[in-house]
């Protein structure tokens, strides 16, 4: 008999069709949002879950599934998930990282240059028919050539972002828990920075971490007054690493430039005041959203929750500190 699965939400179709051939699969829902009672109900007779980072399995929804013995995040992060409960059940739980690193950094590289080069509000003034030709203060945005590039968190795909400011003569400086050695740094070309001093030195300031309870609205509003009135900041990790209000103040009260985000501290409802603004470029949370990284992270969650299945040990297993 194959094992009972719950897919919450539709993975790409050739992955889907993979995983239904090989167990009793059951699609929760289509829509963009499954109810949590809805997830409740579904799970109590199944040995697996294939979930997304919109579906929060906490300690409820753990205790209402008593034959759950995997669940496979389709995702890197796992903060929607209560992993240490769920290890304390015998409950396995898997995610997807590295796959998405390249993508991710693709993309902050194009909000970095989308944001200091002004290039939504220049496309939306000339669909609006008001480009009557070329002036020299048009747009006037910022050369990035001999700027600082401060990043914060600098895992895979921090450094993965150092890498691709060599091209653009972008100093580095990052900061993280846990600094590289020196050998490391040089060749990254990146200098280790405490947060504060990151923040002030920095032309553009480019969020890598990871969300948790000490990350939580790392950037403050008193750390936003540290950064330069000229500054960038750019968000492609977590919204809640940012205090979203304190944000909105500083680009309304040019206390920095601009910014660039691409995740939202109640993501998905994004703080009205920022809709509103033309210097920060907003969204939906595509930072891994090429086929060739969705298809990858569609068939290692897969994989990860088959692997569970059947007694193994996944190769994308979340260890509990």
């Amino acid at each position: 008999m194959k094992p009972k699965v719950l897919l919450t939400h539709p993975l790409l179709k050739e992955a889907m069709d993979y995983l239904a051939d090989q167990v009793d699969l059951e699609l929760a829902t289509e829509e963009l949002f499954l109810p949590k009672a809805e997830l409740i109900s579904k799970l109590k007779d199944k040995e697996g879950l294939l979930c997304f980072l919109t579906d929060q399995v906490d300690k409820e929804v753990i205790d209402e599934a008593p034959e759950l013995k995997v669940i496979a995040n389709c995702a890197v992060g796992v903060n929607n998930i209560d992993v240490s409960y769920a290890r304390r059940r015998g409950i396995l739980v898997t995610n997807t990282p590295e796959v998405l690193t390249e993508a991710t950094a693709d993309l902050t590289l194009a909000l970095i240059l989308a944001t200091t080069r002004r290039l939504v509000e220049a496309d939306r003034f000339c669909r609006q028919g008001k480009f009557q030709g070329w002036k020299i203060d048009l747009f006037l945005g910022q050369e990035l050539s001999g700027k600082t590039l401060g990043i914060i968190g600098f895992g895979r795909i921090g450094r993965a972002v150092a890498r691709r400011a060599k091209a653009f003569n972008l100093k580095v400086i990052y900061y993280d828990p846990h600094p590289l050695s020196r050998n490391q740094e040089k060749e990254l070309g990146a200098e280790f920075r405490d947060l504060d001093s990151l923040l002030s030195e920095s032309d553009i300031v480019s969020i890598h971490a990871s969300l948790t309870p000490q990350s939580y609205h790392l950037i403050s509003k008193e750390r936003l007054g540290l950064m330069k009135k000229t500054a960038v900041l750019i968000n492609v990790a977590r919204g809640p690493i940012v205090d979203e209000k304190a944000l909105v103040e500083a680009l309304e009260q040019g206390k920095i430039w601009a910014a660039g985000l691409d995740v939202y501290e109640n993501e998905p409802q994004i703080e009205p005041k920022l809709l509103q603004l033309e210097n920060v470029i907003l969204l939906p949370h595509i930072g891994s959203a090429t086929y060739e990284t969705r298809r990858k992270m569609c068939f290692m969650s897969v994989n990860n929750l088959l692997q569970g299945l059947r007694g193994e040990r996944p190769n994308n297993l979340v260890e509990v500190d």
